[in-house]
């Protein structure tokens, strides 16, 4: 079993890198693999609404490695989203990756998904809700931590000094691990993700 791990800061070894790195660690050590995929700091399209992406695909994808994050998704067994806090929000450039991946997936229903945020001094929650979204609306179970997944800093040596923040991601790490686990082990013994309905329901308010 794999978790993806992924760093949307334009600081490929900042501050995000290292919530996560600990987050990986703890879950290597309960016996997963992990790999990680930085966004990178380079200007990224958002999400045009050409409906082009019916394939599984993004139109741009190719340009700027959004499809290939949607089929490292696919690949793994679970997810962590990591991104820095701007202006009480998730990096720029992660929201437009993450407007295009969850638009044009096939399907993540069923792979665990975390958020991990790091930040100065505050804005962490907000961030926190609005990347829970992406996973709460793709019918990925949420994994969670003893506290909210948020470390505290300002350069990768003062957030490794936020024990419990650190200590945070270590449990999450570990938990992610167990739900993997606990996954797999309903598969082998028939019990498989719920079916969605045959028809969607797509209302509108406005009679």
């Amino acid at each position: 079993m794999k978790i993806l791990l992924v760093n949307g800061s334009p600081h490929e070894h900042g501050c995000t890198d290292a919530a996560l790195r600990e987050v990986a660690s703890a879950a290597e050590a309960e016996g997963l693999e992990t790999e990680f995929f930085w966004i990178g700091n380079q200007p990224i399209n958002g999400c045009i609404g050409c409906r082009r992406c019916r394939d599984g695909h993004c139109l741009f994808g190719g340009e700027d490695g959004v499809n290939a994050l949607i089929d490292r998704i696919n690949a793994c067994d679970g997810v962590v989203i990591g991104s820095p806090v701007h202006f009480a929000g998730p990096a720029g450039n992660l929201h437009s990756v993450l407007d295009r991946v969850f638009y044009a997936k096939r399907s993540f229903a069923g792979k665990p998904g975390a958020a991990v945020l790091s930040c100065r001094r505050s804005g962490g929650t907000a961030s926190f809700d609005v990347l829970n979204k992406y996973f709460t609306i793709s019918a990925m179970p949420i994994v969670s931590s003893r506290y909210w997944n948020v470390v505290h800093g300002n350069t990768p040596e003062e957030v490794r000094k936020d024990e419990e923040g650190m200590q945070v991601m270590r449990t999450l790490g570990r938990n992610m691990a167990w739900l993997c686990k606990c996954i797999e082990a309903g598969k082998r013994s028939g019990v498989e993700f719920p079916p969605p309905e045959q028809h969607f329901a797509f209302t509108n308010f406005i009679r």
